[in-house]
């Protein structure tokens, strides 16, 4: 997954708090989908050619996601069930 597809999902850029000459040190991307559930990326220091995953923030064990699809399908039976839940 590349960074544009973070960006059509609906994920917002992140920056570290820790600065190197004035910029933030790291970025990642992160999207919460509703209180309690989000999903961050790994940081731009830890891009493989150009690829991204996707994982469940604060979670004991990863659980992580490569494909831009896998993630939009997810996201939608994520929603769909917020919907059911009103």
């Amino acid at each position: 997954m590349v960074e544009m597809d973070l960006i059509k999902l609906g994920f917002e850029k992140e920056f570290s708090l820790d600065m190197i000459d004035g910029k933030p040190e790291y970025y990642y991307y992160a999207k919460d989908i509703t209180d309690g559930l989000t999903f961050i990326t790994n940081t731009d220091e830890e891009v493989e050619d150009g690829q991204w995953f996707v994982e469940f923030f604060n979670t004991e064990v990863p659980v992580r996601y490569y494909n831009y699809q896998d993630i939009r399908d997810l996201f939608d039976l994520i929603e769909k069930g917020l919907r059911y839940g009103k």
